[in-house]
Order: C-alpha cells, then sequence, then structure tokens
C-alpha cells in the first residue's frame, strides 16, 4: 500500500493519481504546457525576483498610491504593492527589463527618500531541493537520476551524489514543483524521500575587525572559500564586512567566525552584522526626528500664543506690548512675527517640500493643505505688518498664532500617529523577540556522551548542533529531544495555553519556554528555516497585502484633496462676498476683525480641518493588528483579503481524515476465517505492509509488532515481489505466498473470492466509521481487518456552534460511503460526498459556489490543495503537509478545530472595525468641514479658529489608529468558553 491522500498516493515516495484527473486541474505551482509541445521547446517564463524598499516620507493613502502608480509605469514590474504604515514597498519585477535602480529613481521621482532593503524573504530564484534517494547501487544509478533531473523544465542544477545518496536540486517554483522532481525521480526506479525544501540557501553578513589591506581582505576570502557549503563571497573593504550566502545544513555562521578568527595568526575578529533592512532604525529615527520637530515648534510657538491669548489681558505686560515702533507696528506683533517665522519656513519645510513634490507629479496630499492654509494665514499677517509700518491709523487683526499653532498641533498629532503605528505592529516585534540572546552549545565525544559545554551567541547555532535547555530558558532552536524529559509552554507561538509534555523524539520549537527538567535538543531548523521565522514572514506577507475595502479609500483619496480646496475657496469667497454685499449684519463680525478676514479664517478652517489621512488609515491599521491577533492566538490570517472573505463564509468543506479525525488510524479489530495463528498471520501481514509509507500500513506494522512484542526480534520476513497498487492495497511474495492486502475492488480483481462471512464483517466496520481491510493468501481470503481513525475530541460542538451561526457543514472525503456516513452522523453534518478524487473537492467548491455560497474549505493533505485554492478561503490545518499550508489563506497551527470559529470571529471583529473606522473618518469629514465653513454661525455665532481645526484633524488621525489598537483586546468568542465550561477540553 502506498501513502494515500484520498485520491493521491505516494509509491516510493513519488505522487501518483489514483483517478482521471480533469483537464484543467487547479494545483499550485504547476506548469502547463499546449497540446502537441513538449516541455524542452516550450520557452520558460523568467522569473520574477521580489524586492523590498524602504519608502521614507509617505504620510497617508494619497502618498502610497502615488508611489504605487509611479512603480506600476515601469516596464517589467509585475506587482506593486505599498505598506504606509511600515514605510515599505513590495515590487515584483523581471530583471532582464528593469532594476532596482530604475525602480528606486520613480519612487525618488515622485518626491520621496527610497531604500533597497534586499530581495523579499518571499523571493523564489535561490531554492534548493534535497532528496535522498535509495537504491542506487553504481556511478551509472546516479548518474541516470541526474540526467533525468537535468532534462525537467525549470531545474538549473542537479546534483547526485552516490556515496550520501543524496541529490541537490536548484530549481524554479514558478516553473516545476519539489514533489513533480519527487516524482521524476520516482519514474527512474529509484526510491525518493525528501530532506528539505524551499530556500535553503541562507545569507549572512559579517563584520570583521583586523582588516589592513587588500591582502588581508583576500586571505580571508580564501579560507572562506575553503569551507564545505559555501555558495557565494562578496567582500566591502571600505566598511571591513564579508557577506556570504552558505547551504545551512552543512555549514553556519560559527564555522565562518572560527575560520576567520583562526587566519592570519589570530589578529582577526569577526561577528555577526545585525542588518533588519533598516526599519527598525528608520522607525526610531523617524519618531526622534518628530519630537525634535515637535518640542522646536513648541519653543517657537507657545511665547506666539501668549501673547495673542494670555499676555495681552494682563495690564502692565499688555501696556509693553503695545508700545508703538513705527507708526502703528507694535512691539506685540514683531516678537509674533519674529517667533511665528522660523515655525513657519523652518520647522513647517517639511509640508512645503511634501507639497511641492506632490504637485510636480499631479497630485495633491494632506501636505498641500497644510501648506495652502498656513501661508493663507502667515502671509496675511504679514501683509497686516506692512500696513502698520506704512500707516499711522491702520488697525487689522494678525492671524500668526494661527499659523505656529496649527502647524505645532499637526506635529504633535504626526508624533502620536508615529507613536501608535508603530504599537500595531508590535506583534511580529514580540514574535522575533522569542529567540534568546544565547544558547547552551554540547561538546559531544564519538559516543555521544556529553563532555563539555559552553554559551554561545544563538545567533551561531548550526544544524545538527546538540544545545542544552535548562528549566525556565527559551528553546534556542527548533529541534528533537534527544535526552531528558520535560513540559514546554508553546503559547507564544500556538496561543495553546497547556504546557505540552515533552520526551526524547519530539519536536520543540524555537521561542518556547522550557518549564520544569532539562532537555538536550538536536537542532533540526536554523535561520529562515524555523517555524519561527516562517510566522513572522507568514504576517509580515499577509501585513503587507491589501484587502479589496482598501479600494474605496484609494479612490476618495484621488479626489479628497481637490475637492477639500474647492470648498475652501468657495468658502472664503462667499463669506467674502457676502460681507461686502452686506449679505449679514455688521454684529456678526468679531470686534477684533474685519469681513475679509473673518472670511479668510472660514476658508483656512475649512482647509486644515479636513482629514485624508484617516481614510488612508483605516483599513491597513485594523489588518495589521488584526492579524497580529490572530497569530497570537495561533491563527496565520495571510492578508486582507482572507480576513474580509472569511467574515461573509457561510459554508465550510470539512475533509474528513486529519481534519475532522484525529489522522492516526489504529487496528481496532482482527477476524480470522482459515486455521493460521494471529501471530503468523500478521507476520505475513506485516511483511507486505513494511515496504509502504501509508498510515493504515504504518498502523498494520505497529499492532503486528504489538502483537508479536514477546519476540525479541521485530524483523518480518522478506517480501519478494512488492507491488503497491494505488488507491487499493499491495501485493508481494512471502515464504512463497502470495499475500493481497487491500479493499474489495484489489480482491475482485485479482479474481479472488470474498465469502459472505467476510462482506458481513467489512459493513459492519463501515457502520462503525471503520474502513475494513481484506488480507488473502494464495488467492483465499484469510481475515478482515478494521481500522480506526477517532474523531477529534472536539468536532461534533464546533459543528454545532457552526449550525448556530448559521454556517452550513459539509463533508467531502476520498474515504468509502460507509465509513463517510458514519462518521457525518457523529458529528452532525447533514450533507457528505464520499469517494471524492482531488480534482472531484475542487469543483465540489466550485458547485458551491454557484449556488451562491462564501464557501471555506478546511483539510490537511495533498488532495486538498486544489479545493483549497478553489475556496474562497482555504484554511490549512496546521499538522498537515507544506502544500496545504501553502495554497491556504488561513493556517490553524495548533491543528484544533475550533479555531475556525475564531477565524471567522477575528475576520468579523476585524472588519467591523474596519467599517467602524471609515463611519468614523467620513463622518468626521461630512460634519466637521460644514462646521469649518461656517454653517452654525449664522445660528449660534459658533466658529471653529483655524488652529482648532488643525487640532481636530490631528486627533481624527490618532482616533482611528486607537480604534484599530482596541483589537488587541480581542477575546475568545463566548461558546467557546462555554464548551470549555461543560468539561470539553481544547488542547
Amino acid at each position: 500500500m502506498g501513502k494515500k491522500f484520498d485520491g493521491w498516493e505516494c509509491i516510493n515516495g513519488g505522487l501518483h493519481c489514483c483517478g482521471n484527473l480533469s483537464p484543467e486541474p487547479h494545483y499550485p505551482s504547476m506548469t502547463r504546457y499546449p497540446k502537441g509541445t513538449s516541455p524542452e521547446v516550450v520557452e520558460q517564463p523568467e522569473a520574477a525576483i521580489t524586492v523590498v524598499f524602504c519608502v521614507m516620507g509617505m504620510t497617508c493613502a494619497a502618498c502610497a498610491g502615488s508611489v504605487e502608480k509611479a512603480i506600476k509605469r515601469l516596464p517589467g514590474i509585475r506587482e506593486a504593492v505599498v505598506d504606509v504604515l511600515n514605510d515599505k514597498a513590495q515590487v515584483q519585477y523581471y530583471p532582464s527589463i528593469v532594476n532596482e535602480d530604475k525602480i528606486r529613481e520613480a519612487i525618488i521621482d515622485v518626491g520621496f527618500e527610497a531604500k533597497s532593503m534586499g530581495e523579499s524573504s518571499s523571493n523564489t530564484s535561490l531554492q534548493i531541493c534535497r532528496v535522498h534517494i535509495g537504491g542506487m547501487t553504481c556511478t551509472s544509478c546516479s548518474s541516470n537520476v541526474e540526467s533525468a533531473l537535468q532534462s525537467l523544465p525549470g531545474v538549473q542544477i542537479a546534483q547526485v551524489a552516490l556515496t550520501t545518496e543524496e541529490a541537490d536540486i536548484h530549481y524554479n517554483p514558478n516553473i516545476i514543483s519539489y514533489n513533480q522532481i519527487i516524482e521524476a525521480i520516482s519514474d527512474t526506479g529509484f526510491k525518493p524521500i525528501l530532506i528539505s525544501k524551499g530556500e535553503h540557501i541562507s545569507k549572512i553578513e559579517l563584520q570583521i575587525d583586523g582588516i589592513k589591506n587588500d591582502q588581508s581582505m583576500n586571505i580571508i576570502q580564501h579560507s572562506l572559500r575553503s569551507l564545505q557549503g559555501v555558495e557565494t563571497i562578496d567582500t566591502y573593504q571600505h566598511i571591513n564586512r564579508i557577506t556570504l550566502t552558505y547551504k545551512p545544513y552543512i555549514t553556519g555562521p560559527r564555522t565562518f567566525i572560527e575560520a576567520i578568527e583562526s587566519t592570519g595568526s589570530g589578529c582577526f575578529r569577526a561577528t555577526i552584522f545585525s542588518n533588519d533592512g533598516g526599519s527598525k532604525a528608520h522607525k526610531r529615527d523617524e519618531i526622534n526626528r518628530h519630537f525634535k520637530l515637535l518640542i522646536w515648534s513648541l519653543a517657537f510657538t507657545i511665547p506666539v500664543f501668549l501673547i495673542s491669548m494670555v499676555l495681552m489681558y494682563i495690564p502692565g505686560i499688555k501696556h509693553v506690548l503695545e508700545i508703538k515702533i513705527v507708526n502703528m507696528l507694535n512691539i506685540g506683533l514683531l516678537v509674533k512675527w519674529e517667533f511665528s517665522t522660523p515655525v513657519q519656513f523652518i520647522i513647517g519645510r517639511r509640508f512645503y517640500v511634501g507639497a511641492y513634490k506632490a504637485l510636480r507629479k499631479g497630485y495633491a496630499n494632506m501636505d498641500v493643505l497644510i501648506a495652502l492654509g498656513t501661508n493663507a494665514a502667515y502671509f496675511y499677517s504679514v501683509y497686516v505688518v506692512g500696513r502698520t509700518v506704512f500707516s499711522s491709523h491702520f488697525k487689522g487683526s494678525d492671524f500668526f498664532e494661527t499659523s505656529s499653532m496649527l502647524i505645532s498641533f499637526i506635529l504633535l498629532g504626526k508624533y502620536l500617529e508615529v507613536l501608535a503605528k508603530g504599537r500595531t505592529s508590535q506583534a511580529i516585534a514580540k514574535l522575533m523577540d522569542l529567540t534568546p540572546d544565547t544558547a547552551l552549545l554540547l561538546t559531544q565525544d564519538d559516543k555521544g556522551n556529553v563532555i563539555g559545554e559552553r554559551e554561545i551567541d544563538s545567533r551561531l547555532i548550526q544544524k545538527n548542533d546538540v544545545i542544552k535547555v535548562v528549566p525556565g530558558a527559551k528553546v534556542a532552536s527548533d529541534g528533537l529531544v534527544v535526552w531528558g524529559q520535560s513540559h514546554v509552554n508553546e503559547s507564544m507561538i500556538t496561543g495553546e495555553a497547556k504546557p505540552v509534555a515533552k520526551i526524547k523524539g519530539d519536536m520543540v520549537i524555537g521561542g518556547t519556554l522550557n518549564e520544569n527538567g532539562v532537555l538536550h535538543v538536536k537542532v533540526t531548523r536554523v535561520g529562515s528555516e524555523s517555524a519561527l521565522s516562517q510566522i513572522v514572514r507568514l504576517v509580515e506577507s499577509a501585513q503587507m497585502a491589501k484587502a479589496p475595502v482598501q479600494k474605496f479609500a484609494d479612490q476618495i483619496s484621488k479626489y479628497f484633496v481637490p475637492i477639500v480646496i474647492v470648498i475652501s475657496l468657495s468658502t472664503w469667497i462667499c463669506w467674502f462676498v457676502a460681507g461686502k454685499l452686506h449679505t449679514y449684519p455688521k454684529s456678526w463680525i468679531p470686534s477684533s476683525m474685519n469681513s475679509f478676514e473673518l472670511a479668510l479664517q472660514f476658508g483656512i478652517s475649512v482647509m486644515v480641518i479636513a482629514c485624508p489621512c484617516a481614510l488612508g488609515l483605516a483599513t491597513p491599521t485594523a489588518v495589521m493588528v488584526g492579524t497580529g491577533v490572530g497569530a497570537t492566538q495561533g491563527v496565520l490570517i495571510k492578508g486582507g483579503q482572507a480576513l474580509e472573505s472569511a467574515h461573509k463564509v457561510n459554508c465550510i468543506v470539512f475533509d474528513k481524515t486529519g481534519t475532522l479525525t484525529v489522522g492516526k488510524p489504529v487496528v481496532v479489530t482482527t477476524k480470522l476465517f482459515k486455521n493460521v495463528s494471529v501471530k503468523d498471520f500478521y507476520k505475513f501481514v506485516a511483511a507486505a505492509e513494511v515496504n509502504s509509507e501509508h498510515p493504515i500500513a504504518k498502523a498494520i506494522v505497529d499492532h503486528a509488532k504489538n502483537i508479536i512484542e514477546d519476540e525479541q526480534n521485530h524483523s518480518f520476513p522478506e517480501a519478494k515481489d512488492f507491488v503497491s497498487v494505488s488507491g487499493q492495497g499491495v501485493k508481494a511474495i512471502v515464504h512463497n505466498k502470495e499475500i493481497i492486502v487491500g479493499n474489495k475492488k484489489l480482491m475482485l480483481d485479482h479474481n479472488i473470492a470474498i465469502s459472505v462471512e467476510a462482506e458481513e464483517v467489512l459493513a459492519e466496520a463501515e457502520t462503525m466509521a471503520q474502513t475494513g481491510i481484506l488480507v488473502s493468501l494464495d488467492g483465499e481470503v484469510v481475515g478482515v481487518l478494521a481500522v480506526s481513525d477517532a474523531l477529534k475530541p472536539n468536532a461534533k460542538e464546533v459543528i454545532s456552534i457552526l449550525k448556530s451561526m448559521k454556517i452550513r457543514s459539509i463533508m467531502v472525503t476520498g474515504d468509502n460511503w460507509g465509513t463517510a456516513n458514519s462518521i457525518a452522523r457523529q458529528v452532525g453534518i447533514e450533507t457528505v460526498m464520499a469517494e471524492a478524487q482531488p480534482e472531484t473537492k475542487a469543483t465540489k467548491v466550485k458547485e458551491f459556489q454557484n449556488d451562491g455560497y462564501i464557501v471555506g474549505m478546511v483539510g490537511d493533505g495533498i488532495n486538498d490543495s486544489p479545493a483549497l485554492v478553489a475556496a474562497d478561503v482555504g484554511i490549512a490545518i496546521g499538522a498537515g503537509t507544506d502544500i496545504a499550508i501553502e495554497a491556504a489563506d488561513i493556517v490553524l497551527m495548533k491543528s484544533n478545530l475550533e479555531d475556525i470559529i475564531i477565524a471567522i470571529d477575528l475576520a468579523k471583529k476585524t472588519l467591523s472595525r474596519i467599517r467602524l473606522n471609515y463611519v468614523w473618518a467620513l463622518g468626521y469629514n461630512i460634519l466637521a468641514i460644514p462646521i469649518a465653513a461656517g454653517v452654525l454661525y449664522p445660528s449660534t455665532r459658533f466658529r471653529l479658529p483655524p488652529w482648532i481645526a488643525g487640532a481636530a484633524m490631528a486627533a481624527s488621525s490618532i482616533s482611528v489608529v486607537c480604534s484599530s489598537l482596541l483589537l488587541k483586546k480581542y477575546k475568545r468568542p463566548s461558546m467557546l468558553k462555554k464548551l470549555e465550561m461543560n468539561g470539553i477540553k481544547i488542547e
């Protein structure tokens, strides 16, 4: 029996379909070729490279839109996504058409600073697949495998080593998947076992002290090149730095540092150069820059405010301030002019620069509104100063306090906004800080005995190192427990509060906390391969992805500023003309103003109270916080699209094996029909099944070992002529007897009669949700095995809760109808589809979509990936296969079904928060602009001075960010708490 996943079977490590595929099955990472052409004659598409830029100076959605538009106008751009919150732009481009420099220049031309942060971790240009190949006996074997691999489209390099029985394959995942590579090896007649896949070339930068000249750098470079596993070396002598790419399963940073420090009589010292692409440093600089601007602005603005609002009402000081210098120019007016000028032109320079760059490129942003509003107030005040200098009787009001206070309030708002936006990405920061700074590295002798230990930087850990984890310490890297036992708190990764018992042979995750007991852990994954790094990468990419609802804000932002400018000018003109025509009584005009000044104040207030930033922040801040909260709950949501689709789901399609059931079958019944002992029976069965990787085969072999456990030797008889029959079972020759183990179809295909008694046992097994396996010897059925896969403990309750949420539950499985119906009855699912092939699952999903359902698909296996992709929301069980996880929109890290409810509930809460943000942002502008324009003034004499309008504008942006931050207080749905109260432990 091969390893079967409801319609797909792994025969000797390769994937084979058990049924006919539809003409256009939807599989990820597969390349199709036109009819009549072979892979060799089809031109291979060029791989797109993904690069991330740090873009400085963006303040709102309009800025992000202008950057995105500028990048997409370049030829050779596949996709561009701009994240205004994190000051990032992720660009996919074709290197033969455009390069990084041209993209950076396009961003600079729009008016923003840009710096490349290097290729994204999602870049697929350096993917390597390592495979163990069993059965090779000579160089002819390895040469044949190597030739077969090199002939595959998308494979750039294939190296097969006979001595290690391993192959290293460099491939383009846009053209070929690692599963197709595995299948190609299997087709050559050998047994492939996947060791590793994906981006298994790591990159590191080392800072070196002690370099004096070119010769020193050449010596170090020569020393590093001699190390096995080093791919490339780039040297930067002017900053004494070396960048290496290497194979982490062969070598690592500790080896590099030791090699460098042992070179040149020990005069060199090397350390890892920590480079996060400058994003953290940029955020710190941005906060410090806003804070300094705010302090300087307040230093000049407070005196202006005091002179205008306070000191003029204190008799003694008022007399001093009103002392005339030239004609009507007094000391108070001159001092206000002197203090407000630096605020307007030096501290407020950023608004002029931003407005100029925006207008030069044909769009208007928030800076245009601020520059126009403050300039109107400032230059009118300068006009007043001029009139007082040359007139002996002119009396007019200045607006110096308006321009300076307006800029100060906006800077205060920006400073608070930057602080608040930083908090939205705390989920990633917390995840990245989970890894401890140091680790205890154990030294072992040839027999594996510990002979010493030393403390090292955790970044120097390499694959196959053995590290010691003491109670209360964090696990430094992913690995396998080789000694000791303890309980490990994994809540920071999976969200599961209960500590998990760990004994020899169990896996531990880097960043988790060891509670009691000492563990010796053999490191299996480091760097970008670790579970923590993959979670961080997934969350980062999720936060970069735009939600469809964001398009609404993007559309509004295009026209918002021009409309506000028109309204502002119209307001000023209407009030000014009304004043000149005496349409309103003179009593409406404050004693310190004239009609022109009153109209000007209304116009400026309209211009500065409008806030496009709040609209631009409404969606991305909520998505960022929502995905971060999901990660802490053990639910990884891949971006705004997944959130928006998940909250609409009204139909969920479940796979059976590993999703509704535990996924670990066990033999529960054995029925023998001939005179043969149970031990002999299981020796024959296990001899055949031990050659298969199928879960049921493993269950049978494990059960056989338990049956014959009184015997010291668990080796089974040799099986000859072993054959795995796709989707049906296995057959072999054992002790010169032909044994066949499989389903009813396999027996009938070999003309083996099935007795009535055997039929009854099979029927009984199916009614009890068990899988019946027939065993024949020399053409005669001698027994039946019943294999059971237990239901997950909370499956029935989860289906019940979904029903109460008006979400329809459906089960689609490749298992037989009897077992499928029995499982469905136990969990309360009414609609069942059994014996479904992978493409059938995807077809069924599309049928439900055509009926008007928003479909979520929950699965864990390779066979589920087409349906996961076809569904509106694909939900993968975290313990499932990598293909299922890659194809899904949501990943349940704990593999618990109740997390489906958390995912849907969190999506609804996040979308509700986005709508609330939009209601607030739009409502604020709809209400605030008319009030600023003076709609209430005729009846209430209430008007908003420009500086108060500016403060309101800043407060609106901050309020939207704070509204999104409230999602951090998310709590599990009450119905899940009831489950726990009823005694159902959710683990």
